[in-house]
């Protein structure tokens, strides 16, 4: 008999794994097509097939995917790159094989984050003020509408990268020099986007099938760059906020036709309510995942797998705890010497994870986006007092050594 098999289009790092055990788990046969297979180290750690191909050629897909099911019962297809465009090619994929998945024009309008602000501009959602910039030139122009302190990123990425505050004339001008690579002032280049940025609390509901799952609140390190430093799920929220968040979010899904599979938003909550800051039309990476289901006991990863293959999900909450991630990064560039106190952080009852994505002798150069994180560690109670301090006390042990670089 055929094995069946679920087929994964490219890899991630962190929640490339979870697809993998979740696909194991309910008797399936995982198999990766990615460019570079070498890219993802679980891979061969796991045993899991992988077959290379371009990854950016929809027609090269399709005829591997059309060999693949000559030896295989193919019992689904997605993917989980942080690039929309890999999820835009499972949908196109999906629909030219008959197979559960995104619609591939959804998501291609939310990779595009001005077409998406437009979008949700028409459907009347909240949303920061904004304005798109290809040039020096209309920066300063945006920014004298919207006025400081502003938001400057490019209109189209992932993992905050590039994103920065602005707020002086002076850091503007310095953020959008970088973005435009050198470019000169009157030269075309790939879209800014200039926004207000959305004064208050974070916070970000995660969706599955047109369903809010679980709303979480987080913080960031220092300005100006937005890199991750705690999550929490549930938020400590009122009924009320809770449901406007939850509104909202619906409201972002039937705008942008993301009612099939999973979906992240991201709010600040400012004088005006939710405020969208950005929809990411994919399940968000780890440790999301891990933190609903230690909060809820609902298995993410596990439930858009059952979409993928057809299936009907289960979003109903087991139970109810606070957990909580707190993401590890340096404050200064140098050469990552050792790293102690992991095992004794991760003995501690209730903190369920203490993970290091680096290595001693690693060179750290931090860029200001996810990409500056080193590991994180997360803890889970039923009080949300307890998890913090479980949380701080593992924090507490873990500590590294940067020998900062010679000029």
């Amino acid at each position: 008999m055929a094995p069946r098999a679920l087929i994964l289009i490219e890899g991630h790092t962190s929640i490339g794994p979870l697809y993998v055990r979740a696909a194991q788990r309910r008797g399936l046969y995982p198999i990766t097509m990615s460019t570079d297979p070498t890219k993802y180290d679980y891979l061969a750690a796991k045993g899991v097939e992988a077959v290379q191909v371009d990854t950016n050629d929809l027609d090269v897909m399709k005829s591997v995917y059309s060999r693949l099911k000559l030896t295989h019962d193919i019992a689904g297809l997605t993917g989980f790159s942080g690039d929309e465009s890999v999820y835009v090619a499972v949908g196109k994929l999906c629909r030219h094989f008959g197979l559960p998945g995104p619609d591939p024009a959804s998501i291609e309008q939310c990779d595009d984050k001005f077409v998406q602000r437009q979008v949700l501009e028409h459907a009347g959602i909240p949303i920061p003020e904004y304005r798109v910039a290809t040039n020096a030139t209309e920066v300063e122009s945006a920014v004298g509408e919207i006025g400081l302190p502003v938001v400057v990123k490019p209109a189209m990425g992932s993992g905050s990268s590039g994103v920065q505050i602005c707020r002086t004339v002076d850091e503007i001008a310095e953020h959008t020099r970088h973005l435009l690579g050198g470019r000169h002032i009157s030269q075309a280049s790939p879209p800014i986007l200039v926004e207000e940025f959305g004064q208050g609390q974070y916070f970000t509901a995660n969706m599955m099938g047109g369903r809010v799952v679980g709303i979480g609140t987080g913080d960031f390190g220092p300005p100006p760059h937005f890199v991750y430093r705690e999550y929490s799920f549930p938020a400590l929220l009122s009924n009320d906020e809770n449901a406007r968040i939850a509104d909202v979010s619906l409201s972002c899904l039937r705008a942008l036709g993301l009612g099939w599979g999973p979906a992240n938003i991201e709010f600040r909550w400012t004088k005006r309510g939710p405020v969208v800051i950005e929809v990411n039309p994919r399940l968000a990476g780890t440790p999301d995942p891990e933190l609903i289901q230690l909060a809820y006991g609902v298995d993410l990863v596990d439930e858009h797998i059952k979409l993928v293959i057809g299936e009907e999900c289960d979003l109903r909450a087991r139970h109810s705890r606070t957990a909580s991630a707190r993401f590890l990064a340096p404050d200064h560039d140098g050469m990552l010497e050792g790293i102690e106190g992991v095992s004794r952080a991760a003995a501690i009852p209730g903190v369920t994870e203490v993970k290091m994505y680096v290595h001693p002798n690693t060179p750290i150069v931090r860029k200001g986006d996810c990409r500056d994180v080193i590991g994180h560690v997360i803890a889970a109670s039923p009080t949300r007092d307890q998890t913090a301090a479980l949380l701080q006390q593992a924090v507490d042990l873990v500590s590294w050594t940067i020998t900062p670089f010679r000029t």
